[in-house]
């Protein structure tokens, strides 16, 4: 893994790029396998040296970093406190994926909602979601709607 590939991070109910993550977790579950939660965060905090890590959210983001670590090496993790509506577009960035984006925002603006709505478009990001076909939507976590699900084969769209 590159260390400069950028990790997207829900740290305080924002989502953070965090360049060198995947490296970093890589590197600590070898070497501190066994440790304290505690110890691990140090570890991992260790991404400040290619990342700005403000120190009033030095805590935010050891746990935030925690979290990815235990969901990475498949160890039960807390739920994110985060409470807010958190809306993603999954896709490489084709027409459909950026129109599926833009009617998002639309239907958010029209219906005034307050969402956190990004666009993934990196393809280990996207694979994450265990997607089959893009776009897909994503809302707090769980798809909602992917290109190629069940739902799509019963009623295939109709191309101009």
């Amino acid at each position: 893994m590159a260390e400069n590939e950028i990790r997207q991070v829900m740290i305080q109910g924002r989502l953070i790029g965090i360049v060198g993550l995947d490296d970093v977790i890589m590197k600590t579950a070898q070497t501190l396998q066994g440790s304290t939660d505690e110890e691990i965060q140090n570890s991992l905090l260790a991404v400040s040296i290619n990342n700005y890590i403000p120190a009033t959210a030095r805590e935010a983001y050891g746990r935030a970093l925690l979290r990815e670590f235990k969901i990475a090496q498949n160890l039960p993790v807390e739920q994110d406190s985060f409470n807010g509506l958190i809306i993603a577009v999954l896709g490489t960035g084709c027409a459909r994926c950026s129109q599926l984006e833009s009617d998002v925002r639309d239907l958010l603006s029209e219906m005034k909602i307050t969402a956190d709505l990004r666009h993934i478009t990196d393809l280990k990001e996207i694979v994450r979601y265990g997607i089959m076909g893009a776009p897909a939507l994503v809302v707090n976590n769980k798809v909602v709607s992917a290109r190629g699900s069940a739902a799509e084969k019963q009623n295939p769209p109709m191309d101009n």
